[in-house]
C-alpha cells in the first residue's frame, strides 16, 4: 500500500503532527509512506521513524500552471492508495483534485473519509487531528515525542543547570512577545540560582539573544546557532523552558521538557498550546502586563 501523509508547516503544527505520524505508520505497518512538506522541515521529516521518502512542496502559485502541473505529475507518479491531509488548508485540499481524487482523510470536498465536524476549528489540534484519524479508522494517535530528533549538543559546551528561553516569535507579530527587558531580568534571577540561562532562536532574532547576553553575563546565547534537532536535545538537558508561543516551544515539549509558555491575546491557547502534564500556560491580553514575578512563580527554583 501506498500512503501519501501531507503536512506543510508551520513548525508548531509540524511538531503536533508527528503524534498523528506515528499512528498512520503503526496503523500501516507494511505500507510505503511519503511525507509531503516544505523544504524548511526536511531535515527533520527524514529523521522522523515514520516515512520512507520525503518530497519537497515548492508550492507553486495557482496562476503558475507550469508548476502546477509538475507538481501533478509528482503526486500522480506517487500512485498513492490513500493520502492522509494533515494540513487541511485550502492548499492541501485542492490537491486532491490535483492528484486526480484518490482515497482521502482531510476536508477537501468529496473526499472519501471527509472530517465534516463544523466544529473542527473550534477544537485543539491535537483533538482535530485524533478525530480525522478515527473517521479514516485509526483509532488513537499519541502525543507527539520527538526523541528520536536529539542531535549531539557537547560542541556547546554547556554546563549541568539550563533555563531554555525563547524570547522570539513571529516578526509580523510582535504582539505575542513578552518584553525582552522581562526575558533580561528572569535570566539573571536564574543566574542568582545558578541556573544557566540558554537562548534560543532563528537567526532574525540575534538581536534579542545579544541583550539578554549583555544584562545577564552568565547566559549562553545560542540563537541562529542550533538546528531542530539540537533544541530537542537541549529540551532533554533543561531543568525548564520559558518561551513566546512559538515554533520551538513545540519542539522542547515534545523533547520532555517542564515549559512555561505565554500567550497573548493574539493566540488561543485552546487551539494550539504544546499539551503536556509539566507545562504551564500564562495569558494575558498584552504580555506587557505579564509580570516577571508570576513567570518566576513557574520555575523550579525560584
Amino acid at each position: 500500500m501506498r500512503i501519501l501523509v501531507i503536512k506543510l508547516g508551520a513548525l508548531g503544527d509540524f511538531v503536533q503532527a508527528m503524534g498523528p505520524a506515528a499512528a498512520i505508520r503503526a496503523h500501516h505497518a507494511d505500507a510505503r509512506i511519503t511525507l509531503l512538506t516544505t523544504a524548511p522541515y526536511a531535515e527533520l521529516a527524514r529523521a522522523a521513524p515514520y516515512f520512507d521518502e520525503v518530497l519537497i512542496d515548492e508550492r507553486p502559485g495557482f496562476l503558475d500552471p507550469v508548476g502546477l502541473w509538475r507538481l501533478r505529475r509528482r503526486l500522480r507518479a506517487g500512485r498513492f492508495d490513500r493520502v492522509y491531509d494533515l494540513q487541511t488548508s485550502d492548499r492541501s485540499s485542492f490537491y486532491h483534485r490535483l492528484m486526480g481524487r484518490p482515497a482521502w482523510s482531510g476536508i477537501a470536498g468529496g473526499a472519501s473519509l471527509r472530517h465534516a465536524n463544523p466544529e473542527r476549528d473550534n477544537m485543539h489540534t491535537l483533538d482535530r487531528q485524533a478525530e480525522q484519524l478515527r473517521i479514516a479508522g485509526i483509532a488513537q494517535a499519541p502525543a507527539p515525542d520527538l526523541g528520536w530528533a536529539a542531535r549531539d549538543i557537547a560542541h556547546f559546551a554547556l554546563p549541568e543547570r539550563l533555563l531554555l528561553m525563547a524570547p522570539g516569535g513571529s516578526a509580523h507579530r510582535p504582539e505575542k512577545r513578552w518584553p525582552i527587558g522581562d526575558f533580561a531580568a528572569l535570566a539573571v534571577r536564574a543566574a542568582r540560582h545558578r541556573v544557566t540561562p540558554v537562548v534560543i532562536g532563528g537567526a532574525t532574532e540575534q538581536s534579542l539573544g545579544a541583550v539578554i547576553a549583555e544584562r545577564c553575563a552568565p547566559a549562553r546565547d545560542l540563537t541562529g546557532r542550533t538546528s531542530f534537532g539540537e533544541i530537542v536535545s537541549l529540551g532533554r538537558r533543561a531543568l525548564h523552558a520559558v518561551g513566546n508561543d512559538t515554533g520551538p516551544m513545540h519542539l522542547i515539549v515534545a523533547a520532555g521538557c517542564p515549559a512555561t509558555v505565554l500567550y497573548s491575546a493574539a493566540s488561543d491557547p485552546t487551539l494550539t498550546a504544546p499539551r503536556s502534564a509539566r507545562v504551564s500556560i500564562l495569558r494575558r491580553t498584552a504580555l506587557a502586563e505579564l509580570s516577571v514575578e508570576e513567570v518566576a512563580a513557574t520555575l523550579p527554583f525560584s
